[in-house]
């Protein structure tokens, strides 16, 4: 392996005569398994190198080895290198060693596992989130921020030493005045974290774990219904966002194939990761798309370009993987795009671009495909259908944007009518 990697004998020698040479032998064969360039290959065999020296697991045999050994280690070792220009690339040559070191020290079965910190009323939560999934009927996603939400709260009653059997509406509300002030959020975020906590308390007063009252006592700001107004680009950027990603690279054919899916179908990006390969009926020309909340699925006529745009990443780009998911990385280890790498793409293109936007992430591109269907002359409830909305409300609010309309109702003169 080492062979192939390194040309010049004194290098060569080095690597062959290093430390645990058959164990770094043995996870780069893993790596290449995995398809990873040869680029990667040879940063992986060097910094195994300077691993086993630094941790001296030569000299340890089958001794297991702690992250915070691993976190010291690399902060010696990246003292030791040349003074970078600067400090950010002091902190990148120190993450490097931490993250080759614990993926080969798991490889070989070496990295000690952490101590499992177990959150304060976690039996509590998990009670929460499994009459959310079985009573409410919630989906995945939707409870996982849920209890992110209530996991917030009670890490914060620890630490202002309250209790939950003892809290009153006045420590409740010490908590949220300090989680809004430090926080600065929106009235809208507040109005939803509010929303959850009286469902939680209201759960927990049924079994006991509070004093009753504090679910009816929990205030939350005034929202206006359809306060808010959508925004995105405007479909000639969207146009012009899909031109820019014509190019030939690995990169640029998946990126495009996944921004037509979010731009045309106004998919979120838990829908667009979520897709299989089994949700492309090519024959039929049909999309069949789970919705992100309630997982029943919706179908859609396959547009051309579409199809044509996810058919040439799928034989041109996407690797031979066990995994059914459509979109996967295009750099080895080859796993599905999560929607944080989905917003990462549709982040990176916006801002490409120039553009001046309040957001730069998945749902902008589905306010624009909304906006788009409402110009084209589709009714509301035709946009609801197409974008999956459950309720007619959720729909409404993008009745403001037409703002072409708005002004020709304005400027009707009443005359006309006298």
């Amino acid at each position: 392996m080492f062979d192939r990697l390194f040309q010049r004998p004194r290098v060569l020698a080095r690597h062959r005569n290093g430390p645990l040479a058959e164990e770094r032998r043995r996870y780069l064969a893993h790596c290449d398994e995995l398809q990873m360039s040869f680029l990667t290959l040879q940063t992986i065999a060097s910094y195994t190198l300077v691993v086993a020296k630094a941790l001296r697991l030569a000299d340890r045999p089958g001794e297991m080895i702690t992250q915070d050994e691993i976190e010291s280690a690399a902060e010696r070792w990246a003292n030791r290198q040349p003074k970078p220009p600067a400090m950010r690339l002091f902190h990148h040559a120190r993450r490097n060693f931490q993250g080759h070191a614990l993926r080969w020290l798991m490889f070989l079965g070496r990295l000690q596992p952490s101590a499992t910190v177990l959150r304060p009323y976690a039996e509590h939560v998990g009670q929460f989130t499994d009459y959310q999934l079985q009573e409410l009927g919630l989906s995945p996603q939707t409870v996982a921020h849920r209890s992110r939400t209530i996991h917030q709260l009670l890490a914060q009653i620890e630490e202002a030493e309250f209790r939950l059997q003892t809290l009153t509406i006045i420590q409740m509300d010490e908590l949220l005045t300090k989680q809004i002030r430090e926080g600065r959020y929106a009235r809208i975020t507040i109005r939803g974290w509010v929303s959850v906590l009286r469902t939680f308390f209201r759960f927990a007063e049924r079994r006991g774990w509070c004093p009753p009252g504090l679910a009816a006592a929990l205030m939350a700001p005034r929202v206006f219904t359809q306060e808010s107004l959508p925004t995105g680009p405007s479909w000639d950027d969207v146009k012009q966002l899909l031109t820019a990603a014509e190019g030939g690279q690995p990169v640029d054919i998946r990126d495009r194939a996944v921004l037509m899916l979010l731009a045309v179908y106004g998919l979120r990006a838990g829908e667009v990761t979520a897709l299989c390969l089994g949700d492309f009926d090519w024959e039929a020309e049909l999309l069949s798309v789970p919705h992100s909340k309630s997982q029943r699925p919706r179908s859609y006529p396959l547009c051309r370009q579409v199809g044509d745009a996810v058919l040439r990443y799928l034989r041109e780009v996407r690797r031979p993987s066990d995994r059914r998911e459509v979109f996967l990385t295009v750099v080895a280890p080859f796993r599905p795009l999560t929607p944080d790498g989905l917003g990462a793409i549709v982040y990176r293109r916006l801002h490409a671009l120039g553009l001046t936007l309040p957001h730069y992430g998945p749902h902008a591109l589905r306010h624009a495909c909304a906006t788009h269907l409402l110009a084209q002359g589709l009714s509301l409830k035709e946009v609801g259908d197409h974008l999956g909305h459950r309720s007619p409300d959720t729909t409404r609010i993008y009745a403001k944007v037409d703002l072409p309309a708005l002004r020709a109702v304005a400027d009707f003169s009443l005359e006309e009518l006298l």
